[in-house]
């Protein structure tokens, strides 16, 4: 369970791991001014060694490990980045991470997770029946078991990305975040509350996979049909941990549809010049479709990641 997070955790966190990720960039894009009508900026987590932002949290976590932790190895479940980041925290901290991810998996992340020298596991078809395969092997061997979500030290880890946003526009109006389980928003959210910013931060996860957004919306974790290509979107159910935050500080929640985030990919390309994954982008895609109820607003899109398969990015390509 979570304690409460205050930016001492926060400030705690990036001292014991900012020498071993990147301080990504917030760019401002007037094209993306034009197109949404808001003053547009985009945080580049896709500029991670491991193309995504969750490194910053499985950073965290592995630092603070045990001895005895560390020797029993760990195990965490995984569409793809959660795992490539606790791959390489893994190897800075020198410990044995086992990942699980699903039969399927983007190949691509499943090849950098092997790279960065952890052993692959595949069980299930989506992400939760590899979390639940995870939770088994932890308790059958031992391992330490890292929850993706519900993780001592996880937002507090991930929050860091939402420190430098406000380092870097401390007026920020608005901050859109993608949402699977949840780390990214709770970590905007406690970073908001405790700069007093009045910032907003809405949540937006895809409406064939609406979990998170349901959890939230009803007050009680709700499972539900997970049918989406946006791997860090792909959860099936709510937890708990993040959701207690969430429900008590974000502002809004956002589903967009395949279409919507297939457009964005190309959109964000187009802008930036930046290859976003289908989460990734889900962000922009939130962005255009409720642009008028941002109009003339600071807002920034959190490019949570860009691990984009080839074969992915021909079959948008080929539909623009």
């Amino acid at each position: 369970m979570y304690k409460n997070i205050v930016l001492s955790d926060v400030l705690e966190a990036r001292n014991r791991t900012e020498k071993y990720y990147t301080r990504t960039p917030l760019h401002h894009y007037q094209s993306l001014d034009e197109l949404i009508g808001a003053e547009i900026y985009v945080k580049h987590e896709n500029h991670q060694k491991t193309g995504s932002f969750k490194v910053r949290g499985a950073l965290n976590v592995l630092s603070r490990l045990s001895l005895e932790d560390k020797g029993r190895g760990v195990v965490a479940a995984t569409s793809g980045n959660f795992g490539q980041g606790v791959a390489y925290a893994a190897s800075v901290f020198d410990t044995v991470a086992n990942i699980v991810v699903p039969v399927g998996a983007n190949p691509s992340k499943v090849d950098s997770i092997r790279r960065l020298g952890a052993n692959v596991i595949f069980h299930g078809e989506a992400f939760d029946d590899s979390r639940e395969y995870a939770e088994t092997l932890s308790q059958r061997e031992g391992f330490r078991y890292i929850h993706s979500a519900n993780e001592n030290g996880l937002v507090a880890g991930v929050a860091t990305y939402s420190l430098e946003i406000f380092e870097d526009l401390s007026d920020v109006d608005l901050i859109i975040v993608p949402v699977g389980g949840g780390s990214g928003a709770c970590g905007a959210c406690v970073i908001s509350d405790e700069m007093r910013s009045g910032a907003r931060v809405i949540g937006v996860q895809a409406s064939s996979a609406p979990a998170a957004y349901l959890s939230w919306k009803e007050g009680k974790l709700i499972e539900a049909n997970m049918d989406t290509a946006a791997e860090g979107l792909a959860t099936r159910i709510g937890y708990d941990a993040p959701q207690k935050i969430l429900r008590d500080h974000l502002s809004d929640f956002i589903l967009v549809d395949e279409d919507e985030m297939r457009k964005a990919v190309t959109t964000m390309l187009d802008h930036t010049r930046n290859l976003a994954e289908h989460a990734g982008a889900a962000s922009l895609a939130a962005a255009i479709k409720i642009k008028d109820r941002i109009r003339g607003k600071k807002v920034v899109l959190v490019m949570s990641g860009g691990n984009i398969t080839v074969s992915q990015l021909k079959g948008i390509l080929m539909d623009h």
